[in-house]
């Protein structure tokens, strides 16, 4: 079964940056679309973020220009830079293919004070 590594996340002021990380076992990893996903209290988990076999990205609305998502085949790693941080980015976030298969890592917490 394939597992997913969620690191990176911490507390961080309005306007900051972070860099999230994500470690996917299993040897097929390049073939895969991966994504960044988030949830944030009372709300549903949403997709923010994508990147193909081939590289090319999606972003959500919300976090596009200002999030940047990359992957190492070699590290079966996929990657998150978040800048320009706002409050209303504070979440737990996760990774999983897309679309997301039923079972998730433990995420990690990103919170952006004002």
């Amino acid at each position: 079964q394939v597992q997913f590594v969620e690191s990176g996340g911490g507390l961080v002021q309005a306007g900051g940056s972070l860099r999230l990380s994500c470690v996917v076992s299993g040897s097929i990893f390049r073939l895969f679309t991966f994504g960044w996903y988030r949830q944030a209290p009372g709300a549903q988990r949403e997709l923010i973020a994508s990147i193909n076999r081939g590289h090319s990205t999606n972003y959500a609305d919300s976090v596009k220009d200002r999030f940047s998502i990359s992957r190492d085949n070699a590290k079966n790693t996929v990657s998150l830079q978040m800048n320009s941080l706002k409050p209303e980015d504070t979440a737990v976030y996760y990774c999983n293919f897309v679309p997301a298969a039923s079972s998730w890592g433990q995420g990690t917490q990103v919170t952006v004070s004002s």
